[in-house]
């Protein structure tokens, strides 16, 4: 949950909701009515796991305080994923704005400016724009790609095996960055994607070379690209095969750790179906309206960990990650 809106859930009420309603309205001291919470608590309903009923829901924003307990009362756990929550705090701007008198938006900028020093705090991988839309960065689509390579492992004790190979390799680095332990991390590396790259065909003797080609590619020149990728790990001396020396043009070095680290990640979704594109790009799974209790379900499932915090460390400093 590196980066996510619910790994974090626990701390809005200090950072966003606190300061929000406590602070006052005008120069007159007018703070905001405990019914906002009636409405907070409604756009909030989608992102549950488990939905409550129309019934359930109108027994509770019917009354303000019981809405503003029940609001308080949300843990993290009862969220279904990150992209119903990025669609409650998208929400929570136009229920603001219901607030409001005609020409004011101090209510509605004061919750853009708490949320997007709520993102900046805690290095969420998302980019706020006006009015008030979240969306995706390059760091967090990596990060994303990298939470699927991790998940799809865990769920297969032959790529957990992988996995833990490959997160051993990167943990050996922290003893020094030698070419020897580049090679044997960037070797993991290879091997793990393969084999998340047959899982998903339901093969498993193919080379992740094979896989690229049997891939779809949008053109001939980055489907040579991707191949050629997999033909540095087998021409490479000590990468996959005793390789050829004559066309070594330098030894392997940090640059190469980082570069085709994040090469190999660019590969998955090519050659694993089962990637979540439109979750990579945060796109939000429910869509609130201004109807009292009328949405649409959420898928469910809790988001993945985060596969190697090293790794992202690294990927973030080349692509200008927080």
């Amino acid at each position: 949950m590196r980066g996510e809106f619910i790994g974090v859930w626990a701390e809005t009420s200090r950072e966003i909701w606190e300061p929000l309603f406590q602070e006052p309205l005008d120069e007159s001291g007018e703070v905001l009515s405990e019914d906002i919470f009636c409405e907070l608590y409604r756009v909030l309903a989608p992102a549950f796991t488990t939905k409550p009923s129309i019934e359930q829901l109108a027994a509770v924003i019917d009354d303000s305080t019981r809405s503003r307990v029940a609001f308080e009362h949300v843990k993290a756990t009862d969220l279904a994923c990150e992209s119903t929550l990025i669609g409650f705090f998208e929400s929570v701007h136009g229920v603001l704005q219901g607030f409001e008198e005609p020409g004011n938006d101090g209510l509605t900028n004061r919750y853009f400016n708490l949320l997007g020093s709520f993102i900046e705090k805690f290095s969420l991988r998302y980019d706020l724009r006006r009015p008030c839309i979240i969306s995706a960065t390059l760091p967090g689509l990596v990060t994303s790609l990298v939470q699927h390579v991790r998940s799809t492992s865990r769920a297969d004790a032959h790529l957990a095996k992988l996995s833990h190979e490959y997160e051993e390799a990167l943990r050996d680095l922290r003893h020094g960055r030698t070419e020897a332990r580049i090679k044997s991390c960037l070797a993991k590396q290879y091997i793990l994607i393969e084999g998340i790259a047959n899982a998903s065909s339901g093969t498993s003797s193919e080379t992740l070379g094979q896989r690229c080609r049997q891939a779809s590619w949008p053109h001939p020149t980055l489907k040579a690209a991707a191949g050629n990728i997999y033909g540095f790990r087998s021409d490479y001396p000590g990468l996959g095969h005793a390789g050829s020396p004559k066309a070594v043009l330098r030894d392997v070095d940090e640059r190469d750790l980082v570069g085709v680290s994040c090469m190999l990640l660019g590969v998955v979704p090519y050659v694993d179906s089962r990637v979540n594109l439109a979750g990579l790009y945060g796109d939000q799974a429910l869509h609130v309206t201004a109807d009292r209790g009328n949405y649409r379900d959420a898928p469910t499932g809790r988001p993945a960990t985060s596969l190697s915090d090293r790794l992202l460390a690294w990927v973030g400093r080349v692509i200008g990650g927080r």
